[in-house]
């Protein structure tokens, strides 16, 4: 063996004789697997490593960190100029165009009335005359070529919805207004488009939905006067029960006598507050109603990503376009507004918050596209193209690309076989070449995996620590908290477990040899996500088509500058403008990642530790920007100084983290990020068998909507504290508190601060009606409930005993989440006395216990019941960057 004198001879010899030793650059990846028999490695040594590697390779570390920080910050901008880009109109707009100052003009009146929860005065009275009077000027105006009808409904229905775990939903008596715009001669099919007026308690719900629904009366007015003849009718839906979990839409496409000439949907919505409406759903399959916004939208802003993101089910919402294709078996274009979603559902969802260009922009598209869709030949047949599924998605949103799902799955086989072309010719080299380029790419896939898992242990350690100190969400306000906290130790690690193997395993090798292998490495782990993605039927895979594609185009044509001049300057420049289409694109998705789920992380209740989530997304994010520039860590002649300077960025964040410099909410009037809290004044009384009350108490239940629980809060509210944490009634439906919607498996932390007893004017009478046995030997309860617009039945069953029928939904029972039986009620404002039934079957006729429980919950949303001294002065004391959303609740429990 060579003495450590020799080799460092040796080395310093080869630094002098570099350049002139090695006149062909390209000799630096073959003499390296020549000279090593093995993987491109030459017998260990230390300064011989540097010298060989340095043959005119080497890249210098700051320049090409510099080179690539700046790349990355012209993509960032890129993107963001994208996002930014609304269309502002000053003057008026021609005749036949949409006016967005017209419709600002609705938006501020209907938002002006105030929150509008259903069975309020402001929802069923006030909104509705204040839509008629506009249908009917609009009507007065309108063309002699057209022919409008207005129709006010008032549905009574019932369903039951897998959405949140799953619960049965019952309403009566809600409103609809439904308006026809059709030719003279009348149309026998129709296209819907919809929207919803009502909101939810305690918001003005400017963008969800007063905004979509003021868009479609602009659009009313502008098609009543066109001159343009319609072939098909069109009817705009302003439905006034969507925050009761769809009932209003399903009141409709189930009972309207129009619904059966619909053929097709465009539905508008909101999950955040003005920006760019979003299409994140359209079909089931029916390609050419994609095809149809593509080619009419003005402004198109789609992605099949967010189709399926949504699908999924991770993201706790849904539309009315669930009802329209569970219940209506129509196709449908599924429209939001994704912008700021930190306001979404609060005080500070107004008028003045949404942009006029975002009005204009969305007017424009629907305009155009319910136009389309009124003039198609396809409306009229639409169950004869319903064929597969589309592939589409926005370019920065310039122009929608869309085609076949089975199209994309050709193109996306297509870049597969070309990269097996690549790497076959590769593996196929003679033996005495490829038997070292074998056993180091599959290494550098073990290192790439290696780095990957590790690179996320830590960010998962560091999210947990930061958890258990109670520091949770602390990038909420600050988003690039979260960048230098787990995005930098993703990095760090990233680079650190590569720079250990170039050091350790990769001895001597030669910089260009492992940046091939890497590349490669990184080729193929996209190529096999492509693969499965595509077999698996995900019309995205695109996404891994385009991250194979271009690298390898790239690849190819930067190949032999690379042999002849190494990794120089024109190497980077060269390199880099091949990668930028797919790392622009990845960076413009990566931005609808967050910005859709950092707002859903402040209001995804108090069991999934929001640190924990984001870290994981961003390390993955990371993990996919840096594949293709891993090479550069095997091309660079150090990466200690980049290492140190993200682990200090890291460590100076965790400490500023752990010391609570960043506040997570705030109340900002330009840009409030505020803390959610509900609050509820409630009675609860508990009977027992025999009908006597066993328990009654009263109290403010609070449910903090986030991780963090109340530890913000109690500073400011001393008496809301561990001490009066809620316990669950193990015994009692929902734990014996009055859930507004199945969510008690996300919110387990609550408070229960006691207060005096609240009296209604409005009370819940429940009661028994009759008790019988039915011929097959079950028992029949009939029961009768009286009381506010909004109220919720539990039921559990005992041991011994199922819940077999009810006469709720289609008739069989629905479990929520956690066993018991969860049915949401509402009525408009006049309703009768709900009557219902439900049918348990006992295995065994002695059940000393009884046989079920049952719990009546009553919400007052709206009205003078729904306030409380006590309630109005606890909201009074949280601090301006929380958002306390209030109202008074009854629950009462009884056995049978």
């Amino acid at each position: 063996m060579e003495s450590a004198a020799v080799r460092r001879h040796r080395g310093a010899a080869e630094r002098r004789e570099g350049p002139a030793a090695s006149p062909h650059p390209e000799r630096g990846a073959s003499s390296s697997q020549e000279d090593a028999r093995g993987g491109g490695r030459m017998r260990k040594g230390t300064e011989s490593g540097g010298a060989s590697r340095g043959a005119g390779t080497a890249l210098s570390e700051a320049r090409t960190v510099l080179a690539l920080a700046l790349y990355l910050l012209v993509l960032r901008v890129t993107v963001q100029l994208s996002l930014q880009r609304l269309l502002l109109r000053g003057t008026a707009a021609l005749p036949g165009e949409f006016d967005a100052r017209h419709a600002r003009d609705y938006l501020e009146h209907i938002t002006a009335i105030g929150p509008r929860t259903t069975g309020s005065t402001e929802n069923e009275i006030l909104t509705v005359q204040y839509l008629l009077e506009q249908i009917r000027l609009i009507e007065a105006q309108s063309s002699s070529l057209h022919s409008i009808s207005v129709d006010v409904q008032r549905p009574t229905g019932s369903f039951s919805i897998d959405f949140l775990g799953g619960f049965t939903s019952y309403y009566d008596n809600i409103t609809n207004v439904v308006v026809k715009l059709e030719p003279l001669g009348g149309a026998r099919h129709a296209v819907l488009s919809n929207c919803h007026f009502d909101s939810v308690a305690n918001s003005p719900g400017a963008s969800d939905d007063a905004v979509s629904c003021a868009v479609m009366l602009e659009v009313l007015r502008v098609m009543s006067v066109s001159s343009e003849p319609l072939q098909h009718a069109v009817v705009f839906l302003f439905n006034g029960a969507e925050e009761n979990v769809l009932q209003a839409s399903h009141g409709f496409i189930t009972q309207h006598p129009w619904a059966s000439s619909i053929r097709a949907f465009i539905n508008l919505e909101a999950a955040g507050v003005g920006g760019k409406e979003l299409v994140f759903q359209t079909g089931p399959e029916h390609p050419w109603l994609v095809q149809a916004y593509v080619s009419a939208a003005k402004h198109p802003f789609a992605s099949v990503v967010a189709q399926e993101v949504f699908q999924s089910g991770i993201i706790p919402s849904d539309t009315d376009f669930r009802i329209y294709r569970d219940f209506g078996n129509i196709p449908g274009i599924d429209l939001a507004f994704i912008e700021n979603g930190y306001i979404y559902h609060t005080k500070y969802d107004t008028a003045d918050r949404i942009l006029i260009g975002s009005i204009q922009r969305a007017g424009d598209n629907i305009l155009a596209v319910l136009k389309h869709l009124a003039t198609s030949d396809m409306l009229s047949s639409s169950s004869e193209y319903r064929h597969g599924n589309m592939v589409f998605f926005d370019v920065l949103g310039l122009f929608v690309i869309a085609y076949p799902s089975h199209v994309g799955s050709i193109i996306n086989y297509m870049v597969v076989m070309a990269v097996v072309l690549y790497l076959g010719k590769r593996l196929l080299q003679p033996k005495h070449r490829n038997a070292n380029y074998i056993r180091d790419f599959l290494c550098g896939l073990g290192i790439t995996f290696i780095s990957w898992f590790t690179s996320l242990v830590t960010v998962l350690v560091i999210a947990v620590f930061v958890s258990l100190i109670g520091q949770s969400l602390s990038w909420y306000n600050y988003f690039y908290v979260a960048v230098c906290l787990y995005g930098t130790a993703t990095v760090a690690k990233l680079i650190l477990i590569h720079s250990l193997a170039k050091r350790f395993y990769y001895v001597n090798a030669s910089g260009l040899y492992l940046g091939e292998i890497f590349f490669d490495t990184s080729l193929f782990v996209h190529c096999g996500f492509l693969v499965t993605l595509t077999y698996q039927g995900f019309c995205s895979a695109f996404i891994n088509a385009v991250w194979v594609a271009f690298p390898l185009l790239t690849k190819l044509f930067v190949y032999t500058d690379f042999k002849k001049h190494g990794a120089q300057g024109r190497f980077i420049a060269l390199y880099l403008l091949g990668m930028f289409i797919p790392y622009l694109y990845g960076l413009y998705l990566i931005w609808a990642v967050f910005e859709m789920f950092t707002p859903i992380l402040g209001r995804s209740g108090s069991e999934i530790p929001p640190d924990v989530v984001l870290a994981s997304i961003l390390a993955v994010c990371v993990m996919i920007l840096s594949s293709y520039f891993i090479n550069f860590i095997y091309l660079v002649n150090s990466t200690k100084k980049t290492i140190l300077t993200l682990t200090l960025v890291c460590a100076a964040t965790l400490l500023l983290v752990c010391s609570g410099a960043f506040f997570p909410y705030s109340s900002n009037p330009a840009n409030p990020k505020p803390k959610r809290v509900f609050l509820q004044h409630v009675t609860r009384t508990f009977h027992n068998l025999e009908g006597n009350i066993v328990k009654r108490d009263s109290g403010i239940w609070i449910n903090g909507f986030d991780y963090t629980g109340m530890s913000h809060v109690t500073p400011h509210i001393p008496e809301i504290n561990d001490t009066i944490r809620a316990h669950c009634e193990e015994n009692a439906p929902l734990c014996g508190f009055p859930w507004y919607l199945p969510v008690h498996f996300l919110i387990r932390k609550n408070w229960y601060l006691p207060a005096p007893e609240i009296s209604p004017r409005n009370p819940v009478h429940f009661r028994l009606i009759s008790k019988e046995k039915t011929p097959w030997d079950s028992i029949k309860l009939t029961f009768e409930a009286t009381g506010p617009s909004h109220m919720c039945f539990y039921v559990r069953t005992h041991k011994g005993s199922t819940l077999s029928l009810w006469s709720l939904g289609n008739g069989t029972p629905v479990t929520s989440k956690g066993g018991d039986y969860f049915v949401f009620y509402s009525h408009g404002l006049q309703a009768s006395a709900w009557q219902f039934w439900i049918e348990v079957q006992q295995v065994s006729e002695e059940q000393p216990e009884g046989m079920v429980t049952v719990a009546i919950a009553a919400h007052y949303l709206s009205g003078e019941d729904k306030r409380s001294s006590q309630l109005d002065a606890l909201k009074e004391k949280f601090p301006d960057w929380s958002f306390p959303s209030a109202w008074v609740s009854t629950y009462s429990l009884f056995v049978f």
